[in-house]
């Protein structure tokens, strides 16, 4: 009886997914200590070069360069750009996300057309994206520096209400939603802990190194790329490259993580 009392006791604590287990769990340990070790050598720093170079270089039907290009702090304000978005632009009459915005910028300054915007918008080892150099030069410029979402303006609580909304809406062959993996705390998928999103300590953690170098992919994914891809995951239809719902759900996951430093683009496995 006492044994059986004790496996029951051991489960209990075992479902509750607490945070000191976590802590002592040596795969997790493991996986902290291999990302630091690459931490000195992120291969994203290739990818914010090249962007700097796209950024300045004269492109498109209008032969202009995005250095006019305004992300929410005026024309050509790249610093700190990233960590106070996504925000309500008034030119654009919604919430973009920066990766949106930057593609704003290339159809009205450059004269892209959308077609031309969205046809890569996810790079591959042999067909590589423009708009993931550009990302990642962009939100570079704002590490180190506090995530400081405007929250004031009604387009901007709107997004946030539909981002929470979709978040939890359940759907799909499995009736999934983002908070089946992201809702609960103590979860975690093989060996990859999942961060409770609903929390504000959980969304900052994972807030804060997006977009990311993966190993797994060798290549630098964005924010816009890692919400396509849950929604791959939960079965459902992909989702409209920068849609007001895609930047709806990063508006939520960004309003619960203001105030977290940003540390990206940071190495994921």
């Amino acid at each position: 009886m006492k044994y059986r009392i004790a496996v029951v006791a051991t489960l209990a604590v075992a479902g509750t997914g607490s945070v000191l287990a976590q802590a002592k769990d040596p795969t997790i340990a493991g996986i902290e200590k291999y990302r630091e070790m690459l931490g000195d050598d992120n291969p994203a720093e290739l990818y914010e070069a090249r962007g700097e170079i796209l950024w300045k270089m004269k492109a498109g039907p209008k032969n202009a360069s995005l250095e006019k290009c305004d992300l929410g702090l005026g024309p050509g304000v790249v610093k700190g750009a990233y960590v106070q978005t996504p925000r309500y632009f008034a030119d654009a009459g919604r919430v973009m996300d920066i990766e949106t915005r930057i593609n704003w910028c290339r159809t009205s300054l450059q004269g892209f057309s959308e077609a031309d915007v969205r046809k890569r918008p996810f790079g591959s080892a042999d067909k590589p994206s423009e708009i993931e150099d550009l990302v990642t030069y962009v939100v570079t410029a704002s590490k180190g520096m506090k995530v400081n979402v405007p929250t004031s303006h009604p387009k901007e609580v709107e997004a946030y209400e539909l981002g929470e909304a979709m978040f939890h809406f359940r759907a799909g062959p499995y009736d999934f939603s983002c908070a089946s993996c992201h809702g609960e705390s103590g979860k975690r998928i093989r060996l990859q802990d999942l961060p409770n999103l609903t929390t504000t300590a959980d969304a900052r953690r994972a807030y804060i190194g997006w977009p990311a170098y993966r190993v797994s992919t060798s290549r630098v994914h964005t924010m816009q790329w890692r919400i396509n891809d849950c929604f791959r995951q939960q079965r459902f239809p992909e989702p409209k490259y920068m849609s007001e719902a895609v930047d709806a759900l990063i508006t939520y996951m960004a309003q619960t993580a203001n105030g977290a430093e940003y540390k990206g683009p940071a190495l994921k496995r």
